[in-house]
């Protein structure tokens, strides 16, 4: 397969600021995180949980699950076959009881039983990428942050803001286009915006307020797929 080289798309880029706006009011309460926490641990660990799985899936278990584990030392000294079972229902539950116990060890006896508060050592944890690190650094410690899940990988790549597809490089492309200030706020709405509108399958182009500034909605009416405009 052939590819062309293609690039950003200007109309996205050009009126970014335009693109916020819209967000903005047509998702004023996503602010934070949809996964349901008391403290950073519990949001790392709904995080690594919420991998290939939903906020609404994860948000059923953790309750009991805190309940059960009510902190690091807890979850790192389990019996990983009890814990496979009590997070069996979030999938790939086998790693997830691996990571979690291990990553939990490593707070514990590395870092006194405190979640870190920067990319570098977050990212030093089992099961922990950069995804994971940029929602409790956002939601726990207020750092500004993009946060590439795959409503943000998906929505930033139909929109033209970036033609990566490695969550990483998709993260600082955007981080050069949308002011630092809004970074956070960015990766909430357009979370939400994926959740409404710009489904994988069947994104709602004729209703959707971004249509004029999208890559996607103006080449294809989301009538194939992104993966079609690198052919």
């Amino acid at each position: 397969m052939k590819k062309t080289n293609i690039s950003v798309y200007e109309p996205a880029v050009k009126n970014i600021d335009k693109i916020l706006e819209i967000l903005a009011e047509e998702y004023p309460e996503a602010i934070h995180t949809t996964l349901r926490h008391m403290d950073a641990f519990q949001l790392l660990i709904a995080t690594i949980l919420s991998a290939q799985s939903t906020d609404k899936l994860v948000n059923k278990i953790t309750p009991n699950l805190f309940k059960k584990y009510k902190g690091p030392a807890d979850f790192a000294y389990s019996n990983i076959f009890e814990l496979e079972n009590d997070i069996h229902s979030t999938g790939f539950f086998h790693n997830k009881a691996k990571n979690i116990i291990a990553c939990s060890k490593d707070i514990v006896e590395r870092f006194n039983s405190k979640v870190p508060d920067n990319m570098e050592e977050l990212i030093s944890l089992p099961g922990v990428g950069r995804k994971t690190a940029n929602v409790v650094l956002s939601n726990i410690y207020n750092v500004q942050a993009i946060i590439v899940d795959t409503h943000v990988q998906r929505i930033t790549q139909r929109l033209g803001l970036t033609v990566n597809t490695d969550a990483a490089k998709i993260e600082f492309d955007v981080m050069k286009i949308v002011p630092e200030d809004r970074w956070t706020i960015f990766s909430d709405h357009l979370i939400a915006f994926g959740r409404t509108i710009c489904d994988a399958k069947k994104p709602k182009c004729p209703v959707c307020r971004l249509l004029s500034y999208c890559r996607f909605g103006q080449e294809t009416g989301g009538a194939i797929k992104i993966s079609k405009l690198k052919e």
